[in-house]
């Protein structure tokens, strides 16, 4: 069976009604990057950032997963499949993708400051200042913030060195690490890509399909179970 190694970013859940950071209507258009998505700005001012991520919690709570993530889990069934996404959501888990590697951390989940190998799910609910662990550490979001290392990079980078197709969709591949990951491809691996924009990727086996993630994975899955 082959394997298919599938790195999303925020253009798949943005048909989910998930805004992006980036784009021309983005989060960053509202916030200063730094002060809500930086240990810097954590340590300067907590209450703004639990407030910003309870938001983005509720937000996520509402949606529901589009066919891109149903396709991507429909995969399963002809391939081995390992999904590494930038995405915070738990949408890939929600749509039935049940090997998700979260390379920026995950949104319904915290852990103590001091702390990042102690992960608690808490779903939906909201986290504010003097919620504790049972340390009475303060727990924060389990997110990866600029300044802090990508704990899941290595284990993403195995994933991409096993697969026989390198499938990158709703991403520029302008973040890194995670953009760094397609140079970790084994000889002759096929890279096939999903933005509305036109990426230039300097690798022979490269085809971009210039669609929205939903169209163009039905176009893949077509390509694919040929």
């Amino acid at each position: 069976m082959k394997r298919i190694v599938i790195l999303s970013g925020a253009g798949v859940s943005a048909e989910s009604g998930i805004r992006t950071f980036r784009d021309s209507d983005g989060l960053w258009e509202e916030y200063n990057v730094m002060e809500v998505a930086s240990i810097d700005g954590w340590y300067k001012d907590s209450k703004t950032v639990l407030e910003f991520y309870n938001a983005r919690r509720k937000q996520i709570k509402d949606a529901q997963p589009n066919n891109a993530h149903k396709i991507i889990a429909e995969l399963e069934k002809y391939f081995e499949v390992s999904v590494i996404t930038q995405n915070i959501d738990n949408l890939h888990e929600r749509a039935g993708s049940s090997n998700v590697i979260h390379l920026h951390g995950e949104i319904t989940k915290v852990r103590p400051e001091n702390d990042e190998n102690t992960i608690i799910d808490i779903g939906y609910a909201d986290v504010n200042i003097g919620d504790t662990d049972k340390n009475g550490i303060q727990l924060r979001p389990h997110i990866v913030w600029f300044g802090e290392a990508v704990p899941m990079m290595d284990k993403a980078i195995e994933e991409v060195k096993k697969g026989d197709i390198l499938l990158i969709i709703g991403t520029s591949l302008n973040v890194y690490p995670a953009a760094g990951l397609v140079n970790y491809v084994k000889k002759g691996t096929q890279i096939y890509l999903i933005d509305p924009n036109p990426i230039r990727l300097n690798y022979q086996y490269f085809t971009q399909i210039q669609e929205q993630a939903s169209s163009g994975m039905k176009k893949i899955r077509e390509l694919l179970l040929k």
